[in-house]
């Protein structure tokens, strides 16, 4: 699976102020943290006014203190093409949706440069649908938009656009639809992405790192390809990389991996073996049943 680290994020204050004043050294220190990813995503949202020109400080900064390759993450597509055109590794484009003239400025910057393109699973006229078959739909759309271009299907990454477990429980469990239905419905396969802190936004900080992990383990069971992720989780890490090379080394990991087989076997949740004595191999199992829809979700729900 390929890792995408998301700590460079201008929501953060802290990044924000940082990106404005060009901060090298608290920039240099972020990157150096995520060392342990294939990727490093640098959001830098609209990019505009004091934030023009930043794509290319920071990818210079990329190259200056890691050997990561660069995911470029900006609505500004002058942007988008200025930090591409300033390196030479290589590169995912984040994002594009069904939209026009977004969609066919973003698949021209992806057939100029080599990119791959991550597409999102939405468009101003649906928004997000609400079920599998509806971001299908979209999905196919933009494909065949990719298609007139001859972008390579395997730097074709979907995301099925993952919503917030307190706020539309459902949605988890459609999204890992979502990517068990892209997955077999191309023809040469595309691949599939997802911003994985997104299922726990709004939870309590204590029970985030669960409910990011045992999703990602669902997600990794549909045939996930990607996943953008918070790079200092280093057991979310472990558990990714221990999935990828089936290595697992303990109760807990071969419970992570039955729940990944499960999702890939069309079983139920009552299917996985794991040992009800064990504390934390029950919150795994709850943790499974809130996301996938079989157990109501409250903030408290590991001390029930």
């Amino acid at each position: 699976m390929i890792l995408i680290g998301e700590n460079i994020h201008v929501i953060s204050k802290q990044v924000r102020e940082a990106l404005i004043n060009r901060d090298e050294i608290f920039i240099s220190e972020l990157i150096k943290s995520q060392s342990n990813m294939d990727f490093i995503d640098l959001n830098v949202g609209p990019a505009k006014g004091a934030a023009e020109g930043v794509l290319v400080w920071l990818a210079e900064l990329v190259k200056k203190y890691s050997d990561l390759d660069i995911s470029f993450d900006t609505t500004n597509s002058d942007e988008m093409k200025k930090g591409l055109e300033n390196f030479d590794g290589k590169t995912f484009i984040n994002s594009t949706s069904s939209d026009e003239p977004r969609l066919s400025r973003m698949t021209d910057l992806a057939v100029e440069f080599g990119s791959n393109l991550i597409a999102l699973t939405l468009s101003k006229e649906t928004g997000i649908p609400k079920t599998a078959d509806g971001r299908l739909e979209i999905a196919f759309n933009i494909y065949e938009k990719c298609l007139e271009k001859e972008i390579e299907s395997e730097k074709l990454f979907f995301d099925p656009l993952i919503l917030p477990v307190n706020v539309e429980q459902s949605q988890g469990l459609e999204a890992i639809n979502t990517i068990k239905m892209i997955k077999e419905s191309f023809d040469p396969p595309v691949k599939t992405v997802i911003g994985l802190s997104n299922i726990s936004n709004g939870c309590p900080k204590e029970i985030r790192p669960l409910i990011n992990r045992v999703y990602a383990c669902l997600a990794f069971g549909a045939g996930l390809d990607a996943a953008i992720i918070d790079a200092k989780d280093f057991e979310l890490v472990r558990i990714l990389k221990m999935l990828d090379e089936n290595s697992p080394n303990s109760d807990i990991d071969n419970l992570y991996v039955n729940l990944a087989q499960m999702i890939k076997d069309f079983g139920g949740l009552e299917d996985v073996e794991f040992d009800r004595t064990d504390k934390e191999q029950l919150k795994i199992i709850k943790t499974a049943g809130i996301l996938l829809n079989r157990e109501i979700y409250s903030h408290s729900f590991t001390q029930i």
